[in-house]
C-alpha cells in the first residue's frame, strides 16, 4: 500500500555535495546509502535533480512496465550530446515510432552478416598485439568495436572511415563527460562549444554516406545499417531526415561502442584472475561450444556493469511506486550496482561465479546491464554477438596469462566505467595457430592500420 505524500528517507546534505560524493565514489557510496537507508532511498544530485533510487526487482519491474503516461523518457539525458533526432531525446509515441524503424537490423541474417565483421575486425587489431609483455586491452576493444560500427553502421570505407575513425573517438569521449557534468552550454571556453564544432564535421562526413546510399542502385544488397535507414519508412510513409539520420547513427555509435569495448576489457581482467574459469573456456572453445561463454560473459556484466544507473522521469501528478507516492517531476533511478551486488538476487552475489547462469537466462528485472522496459538498448543482441566473437577469437589465438594481481579498480569515463588499468593482459600466441595476414578486408582497404593511432602498451 503506498505511503501517500511521503518519499523514502535519504540524505539532508546539499546537492553540491551529494553530487561530489556521487562522483568520487558511485560503486560504494551507492552501497553505503543503501545500508544507511534502505533498498529505495532518495538522493538530490547534479543533472538529475531530486531522485528516488531503486533496486528491489519488484519495484523495478513496476518501473519498466509503467505507461509512457506515467513515466517516461529523463528530462536530462544524452539526446541533448547525440542530437535532437536521437532515439535518446524521444518520447512517448514518437520514440515507439523510431524505434520500431531500428530494431530489424539488429537481429537475424543481418546479425550473421556482422559477426563476420567482427571476427575480421578483431584478427586485424590482435595481429598487433605484443606478446610475453603487459598491455592494456582497452584501447584494442576500442579500436574494434569503432571499426565494426563504422563498416556495419555506418557503411563507410575509404576517406569517410578514415575521418571518422579520428573524430569519433575524441567525440564520444568528450560528450560522454558532458553528458554527466553540468557544464554551462554557452561561453567562449565551454566544451560544448568544441563538442558542437566536432558535431558539425560529424555531420559534413555523414552527409557525404547519405548521399552516397541514396545513389547507390544497389542499395537492397548492402547489410549496413545506414543503407537500411535510407530505405525504412515510418507507418505515414515518410522518412527519415538527414539531420535524423545523422543522430540515430550517432546514438547507435555511442550506445554500442564505448560500452561495449569496456566490457570486454573487464572481461580480459575478470578471466584472469579465475584461471579455473579460463581454462574451462579454453577447453570448450578448442571443442567448438560456447555455453560457458556466453554464461561468462553474462557474468562479467552482472560484476562489473560498465552503466551505474538508468533512469525515468515521472510524468503523472502521482506515480505509486512500491510503498512510496512519487511526486511529478522526480527522477526515478535504477541502480544496476546494487542490483547485481545483492545476495538476494544473486546468492554469493560477490563472486565471479559463471555457471550461476549455464542454462538458464538471467532475469531481466534483476539483471539490467541494457536497461529494461521500452527503452532497453535496442543493440543488445548485436553487443552481445561482439562480444561473443571477440572473446572467442582471443582463446582460440591466444593464451591468455593468469594473474594473481589485484582486482582493477573502476574508473570513470563519464557515462562507463572502465577497470582503471585498461584490463591489463600478457599474452601468448598459441603455438598451433599461425600469425594471420593483417591486410585489410576488401570492404575496409584504404584505411589506416589497426594498430594505429594508439599504440595497445600505452594505456594503464
Amino acid at each position: 500500500m503506498a505511503t501517500t505524500g511521503t518519499l523514502p528517507p535519504g540524505s539532508t546534505a546539499p546537492r553540491w555535495a551529494q553530487g561530489a560524493y556521487a562522483l568520487s565514489m558511485p560503486q560504494r557510496g551507492m552501497r553505503r546509502l543503501r545500508d544507511r537507508y534502505g533498498d529505495t532511498f532518495t538522493v538530490d544530485v547534479p543533472i538529475f535533480g531530486r531522485s528516488v533510487v531503486i533496486s528491489e526487482p519488484a519495484e523495478v519491474k513496476q518501473l519498466f512496465q509503467a505507461g509512457t503516461d506515467d513515466v517516461d523518457n529523463l528530462e536530462r539525458n544524452l539526446g541533448r550530446v547525440l542530437g535532437p533526432g536521437s532515439l535518446f531525446a524521444r518520447e512517448g509515441e514518437d520514440h515507439r515510432r523510431q524505434r520500431k524503424l531500428l530494431v530489424p537490423p539488429f537481429h537475424g541474417r543481418r546479425l550473421a552478416a556482422y559477426e563476420r565483421i567482427v571476427e575480421e575486425e578483431t584478427v586485424r587489431e590482435m595481429a598487433g598485439w605484443p606478446q610475453g609483455r603487459a598491455f592494456a586491452t582497452l584501447p584494442s576493444m576500442m579500436r574494434i568495436t569503432l571499426n565494426v560500427i563504422l563498416r556495419a553502421v555506418f557503411g563507410a570505407e575509404g576517406a569517410e572511415f578514415a575521418e571518422l575513425r579520428a573524430l569519433l573517438p575524441r567525440m564520444v569521449t568528450l560528450g560522454s563527460r558532458l553528458a554527466v557534468l553540468p557544464v554551462p552550454p554557452r561561453g567562449r571556453f565551454s566544451p560544448w562549444r568544441r563538442f558542437r564544432a566536432m558535431r558539425r564535421e560529424y555531420d559534413a562526413i555523414v552527409g557525404r554516406l547519405i548521399s552516397a546510399a541514396e545513389r547507390d542502385g544497389a542499395l537492397d544488397e548492402r547489410d549496413d545499417i545506414l543503407a537500411m535507414l535510407v530505405q525504412s519508412r515510418y507507418d505515414d510513409g515518410s522518412a527519415m531526415g538527414r539531420g535524423e539520420l545523422a543522430d540515430q547513427l550517432i546514438t547507435l555509435l555511442t550506445a554500442g561502442h564505448e560500452t561495449t569495448a569496456t566490457t570486454l576489457a573487464w572481461a580480459v581482467e575478470r578471466l584472469r584472475r579465475h584461471p579455473a574459469v579460463l581454462h574451462d573456456l579454453v577447453a570448450e572453445a578448442d571443442a567448438g561450444g560456447s555455453a560457458l561463454r556466453e554464461a561468462a560473459l553474462l557474468e562479467v556484466q552482472r560484476t562489473r556493469p560498465v552503466i551505474d544507473i538508468v533512469g525515468r522521469q515521472v510524468k503523472a501528478d502521482g506515480v505509486t511506486l512500491g510503498r512510496w507516492t512519487l511526486p511529478k517531476g522526480y527522477t526515478v533511478l535504477v541502480s544496476i550496482v546494487l542490483m547485481h551486488d545483492d545476495d538476494r538476487n544473486f546468492p554469493d552475489a560477490r563472486a565471479f561465479d559463471p555457471s550461476r547462469f549455464l542454462g538458464s537466462k538471467p532475469d531481466l528485472y534483476q539483471w539490467v546491464p541494457f536497461g529494461g522496459g521500452s527503452r532497453r538498448c535496442l543493440g543488445a543482441a548485436f553487443a552481445t554477438m561482439e562480444m561473443n566473437v571477440v572473446v572467442r577469437t582471443l582463446l582460440r589465438d591466444f593464451v591468455l596469462a593468469p594473474t594473481d594481481e589485484r582486482d582493477e579498480r573502476w574508473h570513470s569515463r563519464g557515462v562507463a566505467s572502465a577497470p582503471a588499468k585498461g584490463g591489463r593482459a600478457v599474452v601468448h600466441r598459441r603455438a598451433h595457430r599461425a600469425a594471420p595476414s593483417t591486410a585489410a578486408p576488401a570492404a575496409a582497404q584504404s584505411r589506416t592500420p589497426a594498430t594505429s593511432p594508439t599504440d595497445p602498451t600505452e594505456a594503464g
